[in-house]
């Protein structure tokens, strides 16, 4: 079975990699679209802290994945299911039900997000912590 999943993964951290691996064991292969900055821009007014180039090589990188492209689009998900002959689209649980209209494309599966951290939580962290004086 062939699966794919997206996501932005920016400031890649555990919650990213139980998702993907989980994802993998669903089926034989396991394709991941990394979301486009402009993208990441348009639906969060924020550019991701890592460039596209950089998540891409991150995600390349894991054993669990099989192959990476730009995701462009969201309006553009159906035909990404379609290019890479996906059987299942995985999606964390907070996006529960919102993938339900690609059923008819392929199974769509919502897997729990790990709890306690969130790339969003990790950003609000380092904002807050207090800088550190070169000489301690």
């Amino acid at each position: 079975m062939r699966i794919i999943t997206f996501g932005t993964f920016d400031m890649f951290h555990v919650g990213h990699l139980n998702i993907l691996e989980r994802a993998r064991k669903l089926g034989s292969h396991l394709t991941v679209g990394v979301s486009a900055d402009a993208l990441n821009f348009s639906k969060k007014q924020r550019y991701p802290i890592c460039d596209q180039d950089e998540r891409m090589r991150i995600i390349s990188a894991l054993k669990c994945v099989d192959d990476v492209f730009v995701e462009e689009s969201l309006e553009l998900k159906g035909e990404y299911i379609r290019r890479f002959n996906a059987d299942c689209l995985v999606m964390g649980d907070d996006w529960a039900g919102k993938f339900d209209e690609f059923k008819s494309l392929c199974e769509v599966v919502y897997l729990p997000r790990t709890p306690s951290i969130s790339t969003t939580e990790l950003i609000e962290i380092v904002r807050a912590a207090p800088l550190r004086n070169k000489e301690d």
